[in-house]
């Protein structure tokens, strides 16, 4: 699927994205919520150093917080995350550096300053640009439907009755993507599809539906 991508790469921690550092046409950074997802997993096992980096890590996402709050982007936004990011991000990198030698490799507050540290560079790639973004949460809220369904979609009873829920998520997700409330959607639909034109049938698209109505 990226045999010819060109441009960056967000990902979390696993091993096989690092293929990509050898293509320069690929330019890979990570993701701070899985960073960040490690030091909450170590709570248990080292509160204060965890706390102490979830802290920082919770200052960086206020930054980008007040950002999309006052729709600060292009050089203001780099400007901006120069001046407040880059500075903690820099201290936290140099804290983890400090702190690895005195915790135990093998412990979950090891693990999590191991994984992080030996990414930092990429972590911190977001913000030395204007339109990176701090973390792929987004994309992960977006599959997040899918993956959650995927064992029950074995079982839609036949390829037939797996191609009519295909087509209902499809109708469905397109309501949620033009904010149209699905359910006064259906029964608009519904009731007129019987008798509505067929070279017309696509006015009954909920995209198009919201169009109409608001006419």
């Amino acid at each position: 699927m990226l045999k010819n991508y060109k441009g960056y790469l967000q990902t979390d921690g696993y091993i096989v994205y690092e293929d990509f550092d050898n293509n320069p046409d690929i330019i890979v950074f990570n993701c701070m919520a899985h960073a960040r997802r490690k030091f909450s997993e170590a709570l248990p096992n080292d509160k204060a150093r965890a706390v102490y980096v979830l802290t920082e890590i919770q200052k960086l996402y206020a930054i980008e917080k007040q950002l999309a709050d006052n729709n600060i982007t292009d050089n203001d936004k780099l400007q901006y995350r120069k001046g407040q990011a880059l500075p903690i991000l820099k201290d936290l990198g140099l804290w983890m550096q400090q702190a690895y030698p005195e915790v135990l490799p093998g412990s979950a507050i090891g693990k999590a300053i191991a994984y992080s540290l030996s990414r930092w560079d990429k972590l911190s790639l977001y913000a030395t640009t204007d339109l990176l973004h701090i973390d792929n949460n987004a994309v992960e809220n977006s599959i997040r439907p899918v993956a959650v369904g995927r064992k029950n979609y074995l079982f839609a009873g036949s390829h037939a009755a797996a191609q009519r829920s295909v087509i209902f998520y499809s109708l469905l997700a397109t309501c949620k993507n033009y904010q149209v409330n699905p359910v006064e959607w259906m029964q608009d639909t519904l009731t007129r599809i019987a008798g509505y034109p067929i070279n017309k049938i696509q006015e009954l698209l909920p995209q198009n539906w919201k169009q109409n109505q608001s006419k």
